[in-house]
Order: structure tokens, then sequence, then C-alpha cells
């Protein structure tokens, strides 16, 4: 009689969920039990209500994923926003310039690079596909404690039930309980920046681009809604962050449009806002035994480039896939040898591109005249094509 092992998925955001969906379904003889826990309450999509502040810019690829697992029909229905074009400059320069970065979907062949959406929209959809799975979803559900006992782990909810894993997936965020409970150090990198989010009705419209505008404190990302507005990052030093979520709304408005270079003309405040302190983290190790880190968890990037909910569901998609061979060549999916190949197919990837971002940021910030024309001869022979832009490309679409 084939054994069936106990997945304990830890954390019911995007990438934990999607790693519920994909570990739950093809796998022979319905041979993994998968529950999903979370200290949240269930997260509530309302079509109604206004657009979120937490989005995510999701590559055409990623989308296929969430195509494959049926959830993406859910997501088009309500309100995901395609964007068609990026636009990336420097601070001295003008986004029609050649030293600015350009990516237009047409020229790669597809109707679109991505989409903006709502995490919570995500988190519906997934949902509404796991609610027909077989899986145990408990939300409102702190944990006390996670305990490796002999080949499993137990883990200890707040109310006091216990949960046996023979694999523990650590899906809980940057501040991992998982990963602190398992004694699994990561290295940080502080940014010195904050990122300040609202959302802006533009005087100009968004034309389905994302826009960046590389400034010396920080990056200032446009991303477009389907109803006109754009959802803002602003990756700025704190005290600058904190001047923005204490203005009035006509002073937010100016110093937003300054900001931009007013590239989209005058910005008015259309939604609430906030913001969060930035610092790159990875951890030593992704997986131990009958354990494995997934998405922030195991990494955090800069939001300059929208990859973090890439990578992740990138992560996800990897460990189910080797979770699923291990079970089909009669293996245990907790061994370290199992999971060990999804660390290796995962980490070194996750890892340039953290250092990327991070080396992206520090080079737009400097002040340095001769590194300004280096950057500038660069970008324009970006824009002329090469190995260096189809990777970048790929890595866009989400297809790398």
């Amino acid at each position: 009689m084939n054994r069936r092992y106990r997945v304990v998925v830890v954390g019911g955001g995007v990438t934990g969920l999607m790693a519920a969906m994909l570990l739950g379904r093809g796998v022979p003889g319905e041979a993994l039990e998968v529950t999903v826990v979370d200290a949240a309450p269930r997260p509530d999509f309302s079509p109604d209500g206004d657009v979120a502040l937490r989005v995510s810019a999701i590559a055409t690829g990623t989308a296929a994923l969430f195509e494959e697992v049926g959830a993406w029909d859910h997501v088009a229905a309500m309100r995901a926003s395609p964007y068609e074009s990026m636009r990336v400059w420097d601070e001295n320069d003008s986004p029609d310039s050649a030293t600015a970065l350009r990516f237009d979907a047409a020229e790669f062949g597809v109707p679109q690079l991505g989409f903006i959406v709502e995490n919570v929209l995500l988190q519906a959809a997934l949902l509404q596909r796991l609610d027909d799975a077989p899986v145990d979803l408990r939300f409102a559900c702190p944990i006390r404690a996670v305990r490796r006992e002999a080949r499993c782990y137990d883990i200890e909810l707040g109310n006091g039930t216990r949960l046996a894993a023979d694999l523990v997936v650590g899906a809980d965020g940057a501040r991992s309980f998982v990963r602190s409970a398992a004694g699994i150090e990561a290295q940080e990198w502080p940014y010195e920046q904050t990122a300040f989010v609202t959302h802006l009705r533009p005087e100009k419209p968004h034309r389905a681009t994302a826009w960046q505008r590389f400034l010396r404190d920080g990056p200032l990302g446009m991303l477009p809604l389907a109803d006109g507005r754009v959802s803002v990052v602003w990756s700025t030093t704190p005290g600058r962050a904190q001047a923005a979520l204490d203005a009035d709304d006509v002073a937010l408005g100016r110093m937003l449009s300054d900001a931009s270079d007013y590239v989209l003309g005058e910005l008015g405040v259309a939604g609430p806002r906030g913001a969060f302190p930035l610092c790159a983290r990875h951890a030593q190790q992704y997986v131990l035994p009958n354990l494995a880190l997934i998405g922030d968890a195991a990494h955090a990037i800069h939001p300059l480039a929208g990859q973090g909910a890439n990578l992740g569901l990138q992560d996800a998609a990897e460990l189910a896939r080797q979770v699923h061979r291990a079970l089909g060549a009669g293996l245990h999916p907790g061994d370290r040898p199992v999971l060990r190949r999804y660390e290796r197919a995962r980490k070194g990837a996750n890892a340039t591109m953290l250092h990327f971002m991070t080396g992206l940021n520090r080079l737009f910030a400097t002040d340095s005249k001769f590194v300004e024309g280096i950057r500038a001869a660069g970008m324009r022979v970006f824009n002329r094509g090469g190995p260096i832009r189809e990777h970048a490309v790929k890595v866009a679409l989400g297809v790398d």
C-alpha cells in the first residue's frame, strides 16, 4: 500500500496558496494530504471595493501558471490591469531618450508584458480553486511552535491543536516564523530606503505603460491600473516617505508630480497611502530535512522591477515539481536530497536577481559623472539588442 504523506504549508499568501494548489493536483494515488495554516483571517475580495494598495506585477509567464491551475479566468473577470510597455529612465534624462530603457509587447510578439493585480484578488482566485480541492484550509490559526521530531515536524497551533508534517513548506513571509524556528539564518542588506505606496489619478493617460524614474534617493515606479489610475511605489529616504505620509492630498500630488517629472502631467491623490522599510534578505539555506522555504521566507528583493511575486511563484512551481518527481520515483518528498534539487534550481537564480536589483538601485543613486556616462552608454547599447537584452526580456515576461 502506498504511503500518504502529510504536507503543511505555513502561510496563506499568494505563494503559499499556489504551492498548496500545485502540490495537491496531479499527485499519483492521492499520495499527499495538504494543509494550509495562516494566522490571518481568510482574505476577502470584493469587486465593488476600491483597488487595494498591495498589488503585484504578474509577468505573462507567471499568469500562465495561474491559468494552468484554473485560477486566471477568475482574475481576468475581475480587474487585472495589463501593461504593454515599460519605460525606465534616469532623473537627468527623459523617457523618450536614447538612454532610456524600453520594452514593448509588440516587439516580442505578445499581447502584453504582464498584469498589475491586487494580491488579495490573486488569493481569492486560488482559494476558489482550493475550496474544491482536497486541501485543508485553516485561517485565523496562529502557530505556537514548530518542532522537529524524528522524520517529521510537530506543529503546535495557538488553539492547542497539533499537526504532524512529513514536509513543512515555509511560505510565511520575510519575517518567517518557520525559518526562525528551524534555526535558518538569513543575511540582510538594508537599503536605507522606505517604500511609499498610494494610487494616483494622472492628468495624461498612462498608455498601459509601467513607468520608472530613477532618482538619487531611489526609484519612483508608476504601474497602470485598468480604471486609468496608477499605483505608485516610491522608494525614497525614510524622512521623505514620512513627509509623504503626513502631507495633505494637494501637497502629496505636487510632491509626486515633481518626482515623476510630470511624465503623466499633474498627479492627483486617488487612494489610501502606506509605507514600509526596504531590506534585501536571503536565507542561507532553503531546505532542511522535511522543510523547505519559498517566496519571501527564502528571499526578499528590492521592488524596483516588480519581480518579488514572480520569483516566489516560481519557487512554488519548482518545489511542487520536485515533490511530484520524488513521489513518482517512490521517494519520501521530505528527504533532503529531494528538497536540495529544489534549492539548487532556485537559490542561484534568486540570488542573482537579488544582487542585480541591489546593484541597479545603487548604480542609479551615484552622483559620479563618470559612472553617469558609463551608465548612459550601457543603456544605449542595451536598447540596440543582444543577449543581455534578450535575457532581460525573458525575465520581464517570466519565461526565463
